[in-house]
Order: C-alpha cells, then structure tokens, then sequence
C-alpha cells in the first residue's frame, strides 16, 4: 500500500508540474508575440522566461521544445531542439542540444519517433506513451503536446525508464526461465505458507503453488491444489508433516526429511528450505520402490537369523507369515503344506486383523495351490468370485514344487484390491522358499535326534576329546614327519656342508699358495651353502611352529605396497595382479618379514594356478569376530586384520582344500614342490596367534585369507637400516657376549672390536650375570637363548634388569625357546636377531640398539 501511494503521487506531482510548464510555455508563447507588437513590454517578458527557466532547472524529468520539420510528402523528416532543461542532458545523453537537429546528432533515430511528434504537431493533441529508442539504447516515457501548430512547436517532458524496463525485462526473462525448471524438474515442487492458531502455533500449511512432478508423484492434479492446506488434501496426515516445515521455518535452517504419507501409503523423501516470513519450499521425490526393496532386503536377512533360532516346524511357519504381513503391509498371510493325497494344511498363519480372523483352510478350498496365482480383485476371477462376502479382495499365492509335485504354497491375502508387483511376488517366493528349506531340515533333524539321542550324546563326547587332542596330534604328526625325513634332510645338510668345508679348505690351500685372485670364488660358495643351510633350518622351523619370530606393530597396508612390484613382477605378464585396500586397516602385531615371505608364497602358489593367466587379487580388511563367529575360526573373540590372496585358476576340490595345510601334502608331480609351503604358513600364522583358512571351487579360483590379531597399541614406524657403510662405535661403549659357543664368541668379538667397540665374553648365564652385577659399563648385551647350566639367556637378562633396568639386550638364537618370549611378547628394550646372520647386519643391529632410547 505504502509504494502504491508513493507511485500515485510522483505520478500526481509529475502531472501538475507537465501542466505548470504547458502552462507557462503557452504564456511565453504569448507573451513573445505581444512582445513583437509592444516592444515596451520587454521586461516583463523577461520576467516570465526567467520563472519559465528556473521552473524547468528544477525538475527531474527531461524537457524540451522541438520545432519538427516535414518532407515534401508532408511526413515529418527531423526536428530541431529550440529550449532544453538541465535533466535534459542526464536523460539522453545529448551534450549542446539547443539549436542543433536530432538527425545531425543521432542520424539512426527512428522514423516512429517523427511520426508521433509530427501528429502532435499537426493535430496540437497531447500524447502520453512508452517506448524504445534503439539508436540511443534508452525507454523513455513521455508526455508531448503541441505548443504552437503554425511553427511546428512541441514540448515534450521525458523520463529514462531504461533501467527500470530492462529489470522488468531481465525479471520477465528470469521467470521465464525458472518456471521452465519448474514445470520440468523430475522432483516434486511445493511452494508453501503456514497456518496459525490464534496462539501463534503451527497447525497446518496451505499450497501456494506445485509443480507437474508433484501430481505425479501424489496422484493429485496440481491444478486442483492451489490455495487448499495440506490437512484438506490429506486427511490425518501424520503430524510430523506439519511440525517439520514449522521447525525449520522457526530455525531459518534447511532440513532433511524420510517419511511416509499414510493415507497413501507412499514414501518420500527431500529436504524444507525455510523463506522469508511464513513461507517455504519442499523438494522431494518418491522413494517408495527403494524403501519397499531396502525393507525386504532387511527382512530376508532378519529371517535368516531367526530361523537359526526355531526348531519347530510349526514356529519356522509363523514367523514367515508374520515376516510376509510386516514387511508387505498385507491383511494375512499362511503357509500352506501340501500333503502326497492332494489334501492342504495350513501350517502357520498370521492376520493384521484379529476382530474379523479368515478361515484360511475354507477359503482356499478349491484353489490350485500348485500353481502360482495373482488376482487383483477377486472379484473378476472365477475361482474366487464367491469371496465377496470375506472381506479378502486380493490373493497372492506362490508354490513350491518338488519333482515335479506340489509340496507347499504360501498365500498372501489383501483386503483391497491390489495389483502384485514382480518385486512383491519375488520377495514372498524368496521367504517361501527359505521356509520350506527350513521347515524341511527341522523335521529332518528332530527325526534324526528321537532315533540318534544316545548315539549323538556319545558322538559328542568323543568329539569333544577329539577336539581336545587335535592340537597335540597335529604337532605330533609333523615331528613324525621331520623324524621320517631326517636321513633326507641329513644328506642335504651333508651336502651343503660339505661345500663349506669344501670352500674354506681351497681357500686355506690357495692362501699358502698365495692365489688370493681365486679365494672370492671359493668365498661366493661357502656363502652360498650357509645362506641354504639357513633357508632350510627357517623352513623347518615354521614348519614345526618353533621358528624365532620378531613381532611388531606392521601396517598390512605398507607391507603390500611395498610388495606390490615384487609380486607384479613374479606373476608375470599374463597375470593382471589387482591390490585392494582398506584406508583405515588396523595394524596387526606380527613379524613382517615371515608374513612378506608368507604373502610370496600364496602369490606364487596362485601363479602356479593359473598356468594360462587369470587375475590375482591381495586385499586387506579389518574383521570383527564374535563368539559364534571366532568359534568357526577357532580363535579368542575379537577384532582381527585379515590379508587375503584371491586367484581366478584351476582352484580345488573340497577334499584338497580340507588337506592342503597338512605337512609334505602336495599335487603337484614328484620334484616339483615339497608340501610344507602352506603347512608353514600355517604354523607361522597360529604361532602369531591368528588363523589361515581356504575358500576354493574347483574351476572357479581359490582365496587364502591370513587372520592376525589387532594391535592395540602405538604404532612405531621402524626407521630404514643404511648398509653403505658399517657403523663405527664411540669411544668406551662396551658389549658383553654372552655364547656357550667359542666360535660364535670369536666371531662377534671380532666384529665388535673391528668396528672400535669394547668386547667382553662370558660362556654362560652365571658369568655373564656376575660380569652384568659389576660396576663394569656395559652398553649391550648380546646373548644366546640356549645356555647350559640352570640359567638361560633370558632369566640372565632378567636377573640383570634388577640392577640394571635400562639393559639393552639383543638375543641372537637359531631357536625359539619358550624362555624368550614368555608370554608371547618381548620386554621393553630386548630384541630378537636369528642365526645365521651377517657381520653387516649384526653391526647395524648394535648401533642402532645403543643409539636408540627404547
């Protein structure tokens, strides 16, 4: 109202002063041709141009007089600016105007313009219009009259509307174009303004305007909504459609929503924008379809861990027809069990409506029930045209055959008439046919336990002892394995003895002889042999569950990036190798070179499966083990890393599977692997305390998937060892030896002395203590495991922590005695390096142990 009124009296302001300067313009016009008859009269024409002049100097609007000029034709061609305003200028651009014709200043001026100021000037009518003048790129409303029809004078007051018409315009444009989205957005549109009670409360919120996607997605015509409220358009809508768009109106905040309209038993979801006061914008969309199909999905899955609950076949029937009638929204449902006669029986029911319960067994009396049927409305069916009268209007019926017979149907009962989707019809046979499975394996069972009941309790017992005697069998079994290859495993250690000997032999003979240009090839051998002589002691070690294990924080992710090359070139180029990995992995507590040997052997044992190519895939994932679940793996309940190799080859039968772990068990020909690859992956993965398990089908790949135990505490990021150079010490850091063996003795004494370190030696635990409860400094101790006498190599470190808590102790062994680690896991400041070992590496090991705090 208020801009109304301002428009109405600029408008009225405007008027009076066009009137006031016509009016004055007429009386100049006079007054200078009284003038021209009374010359005396001068004065007080001066006077009245001078109020004429300061008049026009203070209005706003443009003004000017125009004399218009006619062709021969008559039609005028041009017009000359006689008197101009101050506003003048600022209107049109037009510098120096007075005296000058608008074709010299403005050649492409419109021809329209000179043909209404040449009426104006011909008729002495007054005219008021809008329009464009394109040469100037300017609207202008004007008001032109005629001020003298003789001489062809016309004065004309203008505003520039330009900025005014082209926001009218670009507004035009833009609603133009927003309603364009508007009408075709897929989503549903509600413009919106809430309705108040007296008390300010929001009680219900009125359609200012919806789109076309609305009326598709509710089943109203959009044109039939404007103006009615949402409680007109939905009786008993569910209140929360109200609170919501109240809510976020309130907050000034944009709110997301996921409910279902009730009455049209519809689901939708989207979000409320909040306008400015009352107002606010939902968009949505139907979500029926994803619901219903998320719903069932849930439900199967529910159903499935309720059936491992039930063991009556009558209850396994009930919760299917209460899972059919829950999840589909039905009036009823039944399970119905076909009996070798042709006769029915309803096994299990279920009913939404208890006040008016169906007779199932009379109703379905008659129908095939060996055959799938789905009527809409029982009234256009034959079969059912009598059902009028209870209250049933729509069937679903889904059969289970055997063979070839019918052995049991579930029905599915509407009290509306109702149209099966295929969605509806799959989900019921998915529930039917897991309830005849299970119905079908109850009965089974309970047959089986009323003939078995003291078979079954004897069979458990002796289960259970088996059970208890596994473990023990197991390991007793590989002993008697490594017992019944000891003569082999003698004559390959004679072997490569004997290429020790051997060496060191030629090169004590070639030293006398004084050929030292051939002792590097004597050296390369003896090497050689060792480096055997170890790989087969580490072989056997994990075969037998005993190896030395070094276990830390490892993050399984780092540890296959850092394979991935290696491995991508073993398999070779006909094997597409994939690595997949969870970001957030825990990290696992394990010794990371036996789990990346581990990890090599699955990816060539995969290789190998895949004569012809395939695709070899390593993914890492974090697992999460409750008790029914760890009992399956035989493992403590809790969170677990598991690192999983997965080949697409020849893959292997379920009684492979089931042996491939056992000790020199192999199907490969005689010469070409030994069968302890994976029984020492297996007891490398159980002694680290976590499981190996096999997923295989012959034809279609196997997965081997290693499950280690979460590390729980910090991570520290080992730094990488430098072996440019060997490490010299620093002056007075001392090393206590402690080996019953002289060789060893000699041989690390001579390292430590090479490298400037301080050497002491002790042969067993006794001395070494006595040497470690002295004032003598001692930086590290280095120790076997195996002592002789009564006090090994770890209670020697323990006893000496009581004096020296900070001990440093490095534990070199070819063994892994239970003394070391105790309870499993080493103490702060003790470490692990296994025998064989080289003179570069035991120097770093030294170096970085007394250097490191920790």
């Amino acid at each position: 109202m208020s801009t109304l009124g301002t428009d109405n009296s600029a408008r009225q302001n405007t008027e009076r002063l066009e009137a006031e300067i016509l009016r004055l313009s007429t009386r100049l016009a006079a007054a200078e041709e009284q003038l021209r008859q009374r010359p005396f009269e001068r004065s007080a024409l001066l006077s009245s141009r001078r109020q004429y002049q300061r008049l026009l100097d203070t209005i706003d609007e443009g003004f000017c007089i125009i004399r218009m000029k006619f062709d021969d034709a008559g039609r005028a061609c041009d017009y000359q600016f006689i008197e101009t305003n101050r506003a003048f200028e600022t209107h049109t651009g037009l510098v120096g105007a007075e005296g000058r014709w608008i074709r010299e200043m403005v050649p492409e001026h419109e021809q329209h313009w000179f043909d209404v100021y040449g009426e104006v000037a011909r008729t002495g009518k007054s005219l008021r219009f809008e329009d464009r003048a394109e040469a100037m790129n300017r609207w202008y409303e004007v008001h032109c009259t005629a001020v003298d029809e003789e001489a062809g004078l016309v004065a004309v007051l203008f505003n520039d509307i330009s900025a005014q018409r082209n926001a009218e315009l670009a507004l035009r444009e833009s609603e133009e174009y927003w309603r364009g989205l508007f009408e075709k957005l897929d989503d549903g549109f509600i413009l919106g303004e809430l309705i108040r009670d007296p008390d300010g409360v929001a009680r219900d919120w009125r359609y200012l305007d919806v789109n076309p996607a609305w009326g598709l997605k509710v089943g109203i015509d959009p044109g039939q909504v404007k103006g009615k409220s949402v409680r007109q358009l939905f009786p008993g809508i569910e209140e929360f459609w109200i609170a919501e768009p109240a809510q976020a109106v309130a907050n000034q905040k944009a709110a997301a929503f996921n409910h279902q309209v009730g009455n049209l038993g519809r689901w939708y979801e989207g979000r409320v924008h909040p306008l400015d006061q009352e107002r606010f914008v939902i968009i949505f969309r139907d979500v029926t379809e994803a619901y219903g199909a998320s719903k069932r999905r849930q439900a199967l899955l529910e159903f499935g861990d309720t059936l491992r609950d039930l063991q009556v076949p009558e209850e396994v029937a009930a919760a299917a027809t209460r899972l059919i009638g829950q999840t589909l929204g039905v009036s009823g449902a039944c399970y119905v069990a076909v009996e070798q006669s042709g006769s029915t029986q309803v096994v299990g029911q279920f009913q939404l409506r208890s006040a008016d319960a169906v007779d199932y067994p009379a109703l379905l009396a008659g129908l095939p029930l060996g055959h799938a049927l789905a009527i809409s409305d029982v009234r256009d069916d034959p079969r059912t045209a009598a059902w009028t009268a209870s209250g049933v209007q729509a069937l679903l019926s889904v059969a289970l055959v055997e063979s070839g017979v019918p052995v049991a149907a579930l029905c599915v009962l509407q009290a509306q008439a109702h149209v099966w989707t295929e969605a509806e019809s799959r989900f019921v046979r998915d529930v039917a046919e897991r309830t005849r499975a299970a119905i079908a394996r109850r009965r089974a069972e309970s047959d089986l336990r009323a003939l078995n009941v003291a078979l079954e309790r004897t069979v458990q017992e002796r289960t259970e002892e088996l059970l208890r005697s596994e473990e023990q069998l197991r390991q007793s079994q590989k002993m008697e394995a490594v017992g019944q290859l000891t003569g082999g495993i003698a004559h390959d250690f004679n072997n490569l003895l004997t290429g020790i000997s051997g060496s060191l032999e030629m090169m004590q003979s070639r030293i006398r002889q004084g050929r030292f240009g051939e002792l590097d090839r004597y050296i390369s051998a003896a090497h050689g042999a060792s480096r055997r002589a170890a790989a087969l002691t580490h072989r056997l070690l994990a075969f037998s569950r005993r190896q030395t294990l070094d276990p830390k924080p490892t993050d399984l992710n780092q540890l296959v990036a850092g394979m991935q090359e290696l491995i991508v070139r073993t398999m070779g180029p006909g094997v597409h190798t994939e690595m997949i990995t969870d970001n957030q992995v825990w990290p696992a507590n394990v010794d990371a070179n036996q789990l990346e040997n581990a990890l090599l052997n699955l990816c060539i044992n995969a290789r190998d499966a895949m004569p012809d190519g395939g695709r070899l895939t390593v993914e890492t994932a974090n697992r999460a083990l409750d008790e029914r679940a760890a009992a399956a793996f035989d493992l403590p309940p809790g969170n677990y890393v598991s690192l999983c190799v997965s080949d697409t080859g020849t893959g292997m039968s379920p009684e492979v599977a089931e042996r491939a772990f056992e000790p020199f068990y192999t199907t490969k020909p005689i010469g070409m692997g030994t069968g302890l690859g994976l029984s020492m992956i297996y007891g490398f993965i159980r002694q680290s305390g976590g499981q190996a398990k096999i997923y295989s089908e012959v034809g279609m790949g196997s997965t081997i998937c290693l499950h280690l135990p979460r590390y729980l505490g910090e991570q520290v990021q080992d730094e990488p060892m430098r072996l440019a150079e060997m490490p010299r010490a620093v002056d007075g850091e001392t090393v206590l030896v402690v080996d019953d063996e002289p060789t060893v003795r000699l041989l690390v004494r001579e390292i430590l002395e090479e490298l400037g370190y301080h050497a002491i030696e002790a042969a067993d635990g006794p001395s070494g203590l006595q040497i470690l409860e002295s004032d003598v400094r001692i930086d590290l101790l280095v120790s076997d495991v195996g002592l002789p006498g009564n006090m090994n190599g770890r209670q020697m470190a323990d006893l000496a922590r009581v004096r020296r808590p900070d001990l440093k102790v490095l534990f070199i062994t070819g063994y892994a005695e239970k003394a070391v680690l105790g309870n499993g896991d080493l103490a702060p400041n003790m470490h692990i390096m296994t025998k064989p070992f080289s003179i570069e590496g035991l120097a770093v090991r030294i170096k970085n142990l007394i250097e490191t705090d920790g």
